[in-house]
């Protein structure tokens, strides 16, 4: 009897849920595409009903592609979800991430560390910059100067270990410098030498460096799906894949390791403040200024994990294209090693960061190849806030070049749309250092080019560790440059390097493969 009404009421509810849920989900797209204060804004007509359609090109690995192809068909501005609208365009940079500040969105979450925020999460802009203000003075150009010796330690430790090699095999290169990267964020943040680059060279597997390769796939799945979705995907029997997925509790187990033994050092007066001081030892004795207490320990983790993914794999896969394009490039590699040769007389000594400054043609290509490699060129998603004016009324909205936007609105740009515009980049798919020669570009063009280059993003949440990217780019590429000739076996080529992108770009076939034969000079 139970179970006849029981079957009856379902026979009656289901089917009413049904055309409910049909009604509602079609009224929504009919509102999306006419009657949405963002319809007026040109994009394909499915993007503007659900985020899936965005949704299925960031998990196929093409999210920056799929966006510049929009900006080639609809303009500078294209509307690419219910409630998100990207543009390309230098003015409305500067006006979203630098003048009005606008916050972060929620996709940043994805990129929680050891299940807490740290800056590069921290949403709003007044928590984010009271983060900063413990980590800023680690990287500043003088303070990072005192670590040089470090970074050409383990830069020749890497020219030694290749020219041991002869040029007889050859090596994935996102692995080796990632290798060499992270030796160098674990010494100027925490004070030790890894020994990274040597466990590489043994052909040992170093479970932080591949921790930190598998932490922004981990993020860009656990982005895309739902909490109870991921929960089960990280339960797949497959060692890899639980690796892939535990590596966030990789790098916390070694950070936490790290922070116990800077803190006795620092108590039994071991490890003084002085000039050179690791970062670890900085945030250490931070307090917030709102509330002169010590960061917690949460924090301190968080933190640290936050800087050495930033640091790493992001920096090696910039080394890695750069070191592809100087194997296909000949004219290139001539031009720049006849400065070197210059400017490095003794091949075994790196000279002064101040001094590859001021090479002209080092600059101009890493200057060009972080415009075409820049591992970060993926979307900076922040949010239109409420706004309120001077007489206490609340104005809702931002003009963003024509269009009114409703608070709550996600607006973003990608450096990589903004640097192949080809108003500003000629032949923009072209690797050409030339164009940021003084002889060949006028100070005008010079100063628009640089207007449109985001590689380490812009306004006042730029990296706060591009200093230090900035000299290893340079350290790396003149120490290697000097030494070898770089070779492309058939097995690297553009298919296999086409870039992919999970927020950092990676070459399609998640390695990059390249020999480096010892110059005879």
């Amino acid at each position: 009897m139970i179970s006849a009404i029981y079957f009856s009421v379902s026979q009656s509810i289901l089917p009413a849920i049904l055309i409910s849920v049909t009604a509602y989900t079609l009224l929504r797209a009919i509102y999306n595409l006419f009657f949405s204060p963002l319809s007026a804004i040109p994009g394909p007509w499915y993007a503007a009903v659900s985020d899936m359609w965005l949704t299925y090109h960031v998990l196929r690995l093409e999210q920056c592609k799929t966006v510049q192809q929009l900006f080639e068909i609809y303009g500078p501005v294209v509307r690419v979800g219910p409630n998100k609208v990207v543009f390309c365009d230098a003015s409305t940079m500067r006006s979203v991430y630098s003048v009005h500040k606008f916050n972060k969105s929620s996709y940043y979450k994805s990129l929680l560390t050891n299940d807490n925020d740290h800056a590069m999460t921290t949403l709003e802009h007044a928590p984010h910059a009271i983060r900063r203000k413990s980590y800023a003075p680690h990287y500043n150009p003088n303070n990072l100067a005192q670590f040089q010796s470090e970074m050409h330690d383990f830069t020749l430790e890497l020219v030694d270990t290749l020219e041991s090699m002869s040029g007889k095999s050859v090596l994935d290169c996102l692995s080796v410098f990632r290798h060499l990267m992270v030796d160098v964020l674990v010494s100027t943040s925490f004070g030790i030498r890894l020994g990274a680059v040597g466990k590489w060279a043994q052909g040992v597997v170093d479970p932080l460096s591949t921790a930190i390769n598998d932490f922004p796939k981990r993020g860009i799945l656990r982005s895309a799906v739902p909490v109870w979705a991921w929960k089960m995907v990280c339960r797949i029997p497959c060692q890899r894949w639980r690796q892939m997925c535990d590596s966030d509790k990789t790098m916390a187990e070694f950070v936490t390791g790290r922070v116990y033994d800077m803190r006795a050092q620092m108590a039994s007066g071991k490890h003084e403040e002085t000039e050179k001081s690791p970062m670890l030892q900085r945030l250490l004795a931070h307090r917030y200024s709102s509330t002169n207490s010590l960061m917690p320990d949460h924090d301190l983790i968080s933190e640290s994990m936050g800087h050495m993914i930033a640091g790493s794999d992001t920096t090696s896969t910039s080394l890695s294209y750069f070191f592809w394009e100087l194997s296909r490039r000949a004219d290139i590699m001539k031009r720049l090693q006849a400065e070197l040769d210059d400017a490095m007389p003794d091949r075994r000594s790196i000279p002064d960061i101040s001094t590859l400054q001021r090479l002209p043609y080092l600059n101009a290509f890493i200057k060009e190849g972080l415009r075409l490699y820049g591992a970060a060129p993926s979307l900076l998603e922040r949010v239109v806030p409420d706004s309120t004016s001077k007489s206490g009324a609340l104005n809702e909205g931002f003009d963003l070049m024509g269009f009114a936007l409703p608070s709550g609105t996600v607006v973003a740009t990608q450096a990589w749309s903004m640097h192949r515009d080809e108003s500003v980049f000629p032949s923009p798919e072209q690797f050409n250092p030339d164009r940021w020669l003084e002889s060949c570009a006028s100070p005008e063009e010079l100063l628009i080019m640089s207007q449109h280059m985001m590689p380490f993003g812009t306004g006042t949440r730029v990296c706060g560790g591009q200093n230090l990217a900035q000299i290893m780019l340079r350290v790396v590429v003149a120490a290697v440059a000097r030494n070898f000739d770089v070779v492309a076996p058939s097995e690297t080529n553009e298919r296999t390097m086409e870039m992919k992108d999970s927020f950092v770009i990676f070459p399609a076939s998640m390695e990059c493969k390249l020999a480096f034969l010892p110059r005879r000079i």
